[in-house]
């Protein structure tokens, strides 16, 4: 069969699916004894146990480690090159946070064991916690909400369990247009209805739009800072204020915190509530790469509201206190993401506090230094300094050019896309956060492929509109895979 030959990358993208490589009978390992499936399912219910065999592929070992590693090749992670997803903060993360996580003292534990058998895992718990207290400014912290949006759950059950204790849970939360896009549900999941509310023409969010909304109906703002525009809210001390004038609550999205971790605190201008991103912000794997965490803080009025248990120390022990009887209860089992935690430890105590201010310095630099290269090539909506990322338009692209087509054009420079589309008040955005993690010299070869696509959008517009070209699988029907995806191989269609 003739193959697609990648010279580049030396793989053939078009050689046979591993079912297709299926032969009746066709063994990689020993099939298990009889005895050993009856002491496998042994216990179990007939509902559980299957009447047939799955219909896997037959295949030898090698055939098996060949279809495995031939897909990890095609994914693209943090490892392979830069990935400047747009309020995301796909930064690179450090081995040695890995090479902690993996010691058998922590890898090994049990999550059911007794609290007093655990006391070491207890202790870098409490230490992370009593690390974001005091870079957030936040009175305390749960470490167990299980990522960022689970984190904004809880954050926002913990609102509405205030509210309740005040005799009145109220009924409304308010979100700008540049929050982040989980905003809207976890505030309905809580029991909310949501009111979006505008932002000024500077992209910020303004007092006065504020106040024109408040009413005694009012739970809470929700607002992202930095926002998904890549800009500081430099009036979030006056909207606090105004919020806790008419008996509100602030609840910071901290999905951006990458840019003012050791600058500024969510606690000192006012915050009632803010979600950390451990999988983001403090450099553990993020999406497909590894489980999230989301821990959130809260001020001294929320502390009643904690889940439980909360990690406290009693007699300079660290514990687990059960006893809340004003608790929103658990949100996830046992604590939480608990390796992903030893992983943040490790970032953690690397970094010091001097360290920690030094990746937002970083964050900032490198995104304002690819805002001014990019500025000629393509449209910012904001031109302003900006803060971890920065959001540019379609505005100039010529010969219908889209931002989608850009995007995949990318992909064939052997860049992973930015977030495109996204936040909605910019039409055909184009959101890039190039982190701290990235070189000068990796954020000169994006600029130096993005400005080649401005030009290709010009003089060759098809090559761009037709792209990729050089990867596995050409442009998909991106709708489609969503609306009515293939989960499955058709054993009988072929």
């Amino acid at each position: 069969m003739e193959g697609n030959f990648n010279k580049r990358s030396g793989l053939n993208w078009s050689e046979p699916l591993i079912f297709e490589r299926s032969r009746s009978g066709r063994r990689g390992t020993a099939p298990v004894a009889a005895a050993e499936a009856d002491l496998a399912t042994r216990g179990l219910p007939d509902s559980a146990l299957r009447k047939s065999a799955p219909r896997l592929p037959e295949v030898t070992e090698r055939d098996a480690v060949k279809h495995f590693s031939r897909l990890s090749s095609w994914n693209f992670g943090v490892d392979h090159g830069f990935y400047p997803l747009g309020s995301c903060t796909m930064k690179y993360n450090p081995k040695v946070n890995e090479m902690a996580a993996a010691l058998p003292g922590f890898r090994d534990l049990h999550p059911a064991q007794p609290a007093e058998t655990v006391a070491g895992a207890l202790r870098i718990m409490l230490d992370v916690q009593r690390a974001l207290e005091e870079i957030s400014g936040m009175a305390a912290v749960s470490l167990q909400p299980a990522a960022g949006a689970n984190g904004e759950l809880t954050g926002m059950f913990m609102v509405r369990a205030y509210h309740e204790a005040q005799g009145n849970p109220r009924k409304l939360v308010l979100i700008p247009d540049t929050a982040h896009g989980t905003n809207p549900a976890s505030s309905a999941l809580a029991g909310y209805e949501v009111k979006e509310i505008a932002t000024g023409a500077d992209g910020i969010l303004h007092p006065e739009i504020v106040r024109e909304n408040m009413s005694p109906d009012v739970a809470a703002l929700m607002v992202t800072n930095p926002n998904t525009l890549g800009l500081f809210e430099t009036n979030i001390g006056e909207i606090a204020d105004i919020l806790h004038q008419h008996g509100a609550l602030l609840y910071n999205d901290g999905a951006n915190f990458n840019a003012i971790m050791g600058i500024t605190r969510p606690g000192d201008f006012g915050v009632d509530v803010v979600q950390f991103n451990l999988h983001k912000t403090f450099s553990t794997p993020h999406g497909g790469g590894g489980p999230g965490s989301g821990p959130v803080g809260v001020s001294e009025k929320l502390i009643p509201f904690l889940p439980v248990p909360v990690l406290t120390e009693k007699d300079g022990a660290p514990i687990l206190d059960w006893d809340r009887p004003q608790s929103i209860g658990k949100m996830m089992s046992y604590y939480g993401q608990f390796l992903v935690m030893v992983k943040a430890h490790a970032y953690l105590k690397r970094l010091g506090g001097a360290g920690v201010k030094r990746v937002s310095e970083i964050a900032v630099l490198n995104a304002n230094y690819l805002r001014a290269s990019l500025a000629g090539a393509y449209h910012l909506a904001y031109p302003e300094y900006c803060m971890h990322e920065a959001v540019f338009d379609e505005k100039n692209l010529p010969n219908g050019v889209t931002t989608m087509d850009v995007a995949k054009r990318l992909m064939d420079y052997g860049f992973h896309p930015p977030t495109i589309y996204f936040p909605l008040v910019i039409h055909g955005a184009l959101m890039i956060e190039p982190t701290e993690t990235e070189s000068r010299e990796a954020i000169d070869e994006f600029v130096t492929a993005m400005k080649e696509i401005a030009k290709e959008a010009a003089d060759d517009p098809d090559t761009v509109k037709n792209a990729p070209h050089t990867t596995p699988l050409s442009r998909l029907d991106e709708v489609r895979a969503a609306r009515k995806p293939i989960l499955r191989y058709d054993f009988d269609s072929k």
